[in-house]
C-alpha cells in the first residue's frame, strides 16, 4: 500500500474514502481518481523541473485523461496543457483555462481545429507537417493574430516500448523528417511570414519509457537541427520541448523519479547550446500518464464465477475492455484487491473477464483473489487513471462509466455516468427507409 491507498477493517480505502461504500454510493463501473495523487505528482514536477530550471513549463498531455475538472486542477497549480484535438480544445475553453498556456499538437490538425486554435488564441502550435501552415496562416489572417510555431521533428531514434507507443523513430506517422530538402523550407516559411514566430522544436520519442538514454539520443539530434537553423537563417530555437513518455509501473514496482531523466536533459541541453552557441532554450516536457496513472483505480461489481475443472477460473465483472482497452490493445498488466476482502488470504489464481462480447476481454490473467470471492464483491484495479476513461467506447452499447474525484475522505462526481439515452440520442430512422 501506499500513502493513498491503505487498508482499513478489511476494505480498501483509497485518499481516506471507503471503496465499497464508493461502489455503492456512485454504482459500478466506476473510475475513481485521487486528488491527492495528483497533487504529488505536480508537485514532484514542480520541485525536480519548473522551480528548478529557469523558464521550465509542464504542459500535460492530455490524451491522458481529459475533463474539465482535471483542467481545474491544472488551472490552479499553474500548469500548461497540450491538447491534440477539437474536442480537447473545447473542454480547455469550457473549463476557462487561459489560452496562452494551451499548446496545440497533433499529425492531422484538421482546418476547422487550426481555426478553433488560433482563434482561441493558444499559446504555441506545434507544427507537424508542411500542409499546416497555409492554414495557421490563413486562420491568422482572418483574426488578425500573431502564432507562435513549435516544430516537431522526428527524430530517427527508436525507444525500447511497445511498438503501438512508439513515436519518435525515422519511420512513424508523427513529426517532420529531418531531411533537408524537407525540413529548412518549412523553417525557411515559418520565418518568413508576418503571421508565425518560430520559436523552437519538440519532439516526442515514445511513451512507458524507463531509460533516458533514447531522451539523450534525441536531443543530440535535436540540437544539431538547432545549429543548422542558426547557421542557415539566424534565428536561435528558443524553447525546446522534450516531450513526455516517462514511464509508469502498473504493478508493484518502483518508478524512477522525474529528476532521474530530467537532470541528465537539461545538462546535455545547456552543453549544446553552449556548443552551438545560442543561449540555452526554456525547456518544456509534456507528462500525462505519470500524473495521473496511478492517481486512478476503477471499481467493479463481481457477477458470474465459472469453474471450468482443470483448466481455470473465471471471474466476470460488470466492466472490461469498454472502460480499460489497453490490456486488450497493448497487453498491458494491472494489480488490484478484491475491496471488500482486502485482509483475507489471496489464495487462489484466477482470470478476471469482462461483460463484452469478445473472448479477449481480459481484465487480469492470473489473479489471486480469496477463495470465498462471490457474487457481488467489488474488484478494484489499480493506476487506471491514465488511457482507461480517455479510451474508453462504447462496445456493445454500453454506457461509460463516470469519475469520482476522492479528496481525503469526501468524494464527488467528475464526470457522470452516461445513460442509455445518451448512447442513443443522435441515432435516427433514414427517411429512405420509407421510400
Amino acid at each position: 500500500m501506499d500513502n493513498v491507498k491503505e487498508i482499513r477493517n478489511g476494505r480498501l480505502f483509497f485518499d481516506g474514502c471507503d471503496t465499497v461504500e464508493l461502489a455503492k454510493k456512485y454504482g459500478t463501473p466506476l473510475y475513481v481518481m485521487s486528488y491527492s495523487d495528483i497533487e504529488k505528482r505536480l508537485n514532484e514536477l514542480k520541485r525536480d523541473f519548473t522551480d528548478k530550471y529557469e523558464g521550465a513549463r509542464i504542459a500535460y498531455a492530455s490524451k491522458a485523461f481529459c475533463t474539465v475538472g482535471m483542467y481545474e486542477i491544472l488551472k490552479r497549480a499553474g500548469a500548461c496543457i497540450d491538447v491534440v484535438s477539437g474536442g480537447e480544445l473545447y473542454t480547455a475553453e469550457k473549463a476557462g483555462f487561459p489560452a496562452e498556456r494551451v499548446e496545440f499538437n497533433g499529425n492531422n490538425k484538421l482546418p476547422s481545429e487550426i481555426d478553433q486554435a488560433v482563434r482561441y488564441g493558444v499559446g504555441r502550435i506545434i507544427v507537424d507537417g508542411l500542409q499546416e501552415l497555409p492554414l495557421i496562416i490563413e486562420a491568422c489572417r482572418k483574426y488578425d493574430k500573431k502564432m507562435k510555431i513549435m516544430v516537431r521533428i522526428t527524430p530517427g531514434v527508436a525507444a525500447s516500448t511497445h511498438d503501438y507507443i512508439v513515436t519518435g523513430k525515422k519511420d512513424s506517422k508523427f513529426g517532420i523528417p529531418l531531411d533537408e530538402e524537407v525540413f529548412l523550407p518549412i523553417i525557411k516559411d515559418i520565418i518568413d511570414s508576418e503571421y508565425l514566430e518560430f520559436y523552437g522544436l519538440h519532439m516526442h520519442i515514445g511513451s512507458q519509457l524507463f531509460e533516458n538514454d533514447a531522451f539523450l539520443k534525441a536531443l543530440d539530434v535535436l540540437m544539431d537541427w538547432a545549429g543548422r537553423i542558426k547557421k542557415e537563417f539566424g534565428a536561435e530555437v528558443r524553447e525546446v520541448n522534450f516531450g513526455g513518455g516517462y514511464g509508469v509501473k502498473y504493478t508493484n514496482e518502483e518508478r524512477k523519479p522525474y529528476s532521474f531523466f530530467l537532470d541528465p536533459l537539461m545538462k546535455r541541453l545547456e552543453e549544446r547550446a553552449k556548443e552551438i552557441g545560442i543561449a540555452v532554450p526554456a525547456a518544456v516536457i509534456e507528462p500525462g500518464r505519470s500524473i495521473v496513472a496511478e492517481a486512478g483505480i476503477t471499481l467493479y461489481t463481481v457477477g458470474q464465477i465459472k469453474a471450468i475443472k482443470g483448466i481455470r477460473k473465471y471471474v466476470s465483472v460488470d466492466g472490461g475492455m469498454g472502460d480499460n482497452i489497453r490490456v486488450a490493445l497493448y497487453q498491458a498488466e494491472y494489480d488490484g484487491i478484491i475491496a471488500n476482502r482486502a485482509e483475507e488470504l489471496a489464495d487462489e489464481e484466477v482470470t478476471v473477464c469482462g461483460k463484452y462480447c469478445e473472448s479477449g476481454d481480459i481484465l487480469l490473467k492470473d489473479f489471486k483473489v480469496p477463495s470465498t470471492i462471490s457474487s457481488g464483491d467489488i474488484l478494484a484495479t489499480y493506476s487506471t487513471g491514465a488511457y482507461g476513461y480517455s479510451m474508453a467506447s462504447n462496445y456493445n452499447n454500453n454506457p461509460v462509466p463516470g469519475v469520482v474525484l476522492v479528496r481525503e475522505g469526501k468524494s464527488d462526481w467528475m464526470v457522470k455516468p452516461q445513460t442509455y439515452e445518451q448512447i442513443v440520442q443522435n441515432n435516427v430512422i433514414p427517411d429512405i427507409l420509407n421510400d
